[in-house]
């Protein structure tokens, strides 16, 4: 079934704001390596363009956690489905996230990863939903851009595995 798509974000908006986001990022680990850890599946095109940009010595990593189903919800519960290859302790670590809305996820991956001893830990996020925010406290320390509520697709993100490919933020009109 097609959906009508209203575009959110531009492909040309996207790609300079990860220009801005890897000139603050350098700027803040200041010549140190550092490890991006990408959460699939969503953040891969964020994290791919993003590693472009920092001309600084990375590594890449990935984790899987789950916290939707097949619909356009959350259903709360926080299942790692897959977990880093390699150990972080003592290493820097910047999180790259496709998204951050009720902060769920995002706080059980920082109390995951804390425990593994990282020498820093940070959060980049393309998209914040705040309006949606049930979790305090949470500092993502990189935004791309603040959204209003509503679902979006594109750049990494799905409807129900469709439309990661499109290369702009949209809004699915039902």
């Amino acid at each position: 079934m097609q959906h009508n798509i209203d575009v959110l974000i531009s492909q040309a908006e996207i790609e300079k704001r990860i220009e801005e986001l890897a000139t603050e990022i350098k700027r803040d680990f200041n010549g140190e390596s550092f490890t991006l850890v990408g959460i699939l599946k969503g953040s891969v095109m964020f994290m791919v363009d993003l590693a472009k940009k920092l001309d600084c010595d990375i590594e890449l990593d990935f984790m899987d956690i789950s916290s939707y189903g097949a619909g356009k919800e959350s259903s709360g519960v926080i299942q790692f489905l897959k977990d880093l290859e390699q150990p972080i302790t003592g290493k820097n670590v910047l999180i790259v996230e496709d998204i951050v809305d009720t902060g769920r996820t995002l706080s059980h991956l920082i109390k995951h990863l804390k425990n593994q001893e990282p020498n820093i830990l940070k959060v980049c996020t393309l998209l914040d939903k705040p309006e949606r925010r049930v979790v305090e406290g949470i500092k993502i320390d990189y935004t791309g851009f603040v959204i209003p509520d509503k679902f979006v697709i594109g750049y990494g993100l799905d409807y129900d595995q469709k439309y990661r490919n499109l290369p702009y933020i949209g809004v699915v009109i039902d």
